[in-house]
């Protein structure tokens, strides 16, 4: 098969929570690309543990050009801040709201605080991510690509997901509706919609649980037959970011084997 190759050399480009899982493989990706990249997270030291040193420090050995911003995508004014770092390198031409919180349990149980914090995290963050990175793109005149991290869940309900699953399908219609409201701004808004990747976002997973996705072992049937990895995923976020998908807009692209079709 063949190989593609992307070159986003000159563009600035955020990608919140890339500081493990797939937003550290994304910001690997458009690192290697060319392309000037910020970590937009609330935390330096990566999760993955595999990882022996922040994301930015890695782009920059391996000669890119990364900084880390601290921010907490829950918080307008830090998401504002991620925007102003980016302005130093000539503004965000890219924007991937990838931060989010898994939280699971029954929907009888979930307490009011529980639910706030998972859309604030999840929703809110990629509301407003969206939000200020347009404003950015439009004040500057430049078209730009805004990238969302979904879900499976984003339409098809998983048991014990409701309080998560609910985020992702909220994440869907911001997808949706900011590609409708920013098209004639030449700002194009699509997401990824993963499957069951095996990193360590689910903070329930026990070590033998990641493992067994990583040896493909996952309760549901893969038609592909292997767990998805980060790598997967980022892949699909560098085709919607480039020219490549300049006529696509407002789509949730599927990265998870073919999972929610069966």
């Amino acid at each position: 098969m063949g190989t593609v190759t992307y070159d986003f050399t000159g563009e600035t480009v955020i990608v919140t929570g890339a500081s493990s899982g797939i937003g550290r493989e994304a910001a690997f990706q458009f690192g290697k690309a060319g392309a000037t990249v910020l970590n937009a997270d609330i935390q330096e030291q990566p999760k993955d543990k595999d990882a022996d040193q922040p994301t930015h420090e890695q782009i920059r050995d391996e000669g890119g050009i990364a900084e880390f911003v601290a921010t907490d995508v829950t918080d307008h004014d830090a998401l504002g801040t991620a925007i102003e770092a980016a302005r130093e390198y000539g503004g965000v031409d890219v924007m991937v709201n990838n931060a989010g919180l898994y939280v699971g349990g029954p929907m009888l149980e979930t307490t009011p605080a529980e639910f706030e914090r998972i859309h604030a995290v999840n929703a809110g963050g990629v509301f407003f991510g969206t939000q200020l990175a347009a404003t950015d793109m439009i004040e500057r005149g430049v078209d730009g690509a805004i990238v969302n991290t979904a879900s499976i869940s984003s339409t098809v309900a998983q048991f014990n997901q409701v309080q998560y699953d609910s985020t992702k399908g909220a994440i869907q219609m911001i997808t949706r509706g900011s590609a409708l409201e920013l098209a004639e701004h030449g700002i194009r808004v699509n997401a990824v919609a993963p499957g069951q990747i095996a990193t360590e976002f689910l903070e329930g997973w026990t070590d033998e649980a990641i493992n067994g996705a990583k040896s493909n072992e996952l309760l549901k049937p893969v038609p592909l037959k292997r767990a998805g990895r980060p790598e997967d995923v980022a892949s699909a976020m560098l085709f919607l970011a480039s020219d490549a998908a300049s006529y696509v807009t407002g789509e949730l692209l599927y990265v998870d084997g073919g999972w929610q079709i069966i």
